[in-house]
């Protein structure tokens, strides 16, 4: 099983927001963000800043796929 942002990215676009806004709302660091588009885990305290930014849930923000997300289609 792997972590996929997907959510994440969704909200943002719901939200009209940039990540770089949930950088600055949510205390992260740019690493952080970079992680998370590289598929990355982070911690859950990171999580929970996120959702707490964006009044969300966690799944709102994360999901468990089957598929590595960051895997190159042969």
């Amino acid at each position: 099983m792997y972590i996929s942002y997907k959510p994440l990215w969704h909200q943002l676009v719901e939200k009209n927001m940039t990540k770089n806004d949930l950088r600055l709302k949510a205390g992260l660091t740019t690493n952080m963000i970079a992680n998370m588009g590289k598929g990355q885990h982070i911690s859950m305290g990171t999580l929970v800043k996120i959702c707490e930014a964006l009044d969300c849930g966690i799944l709102d923000v994360i999901e468990l796929t089957e598929d590595d997300p960051m895997k190159k289609p042969d």
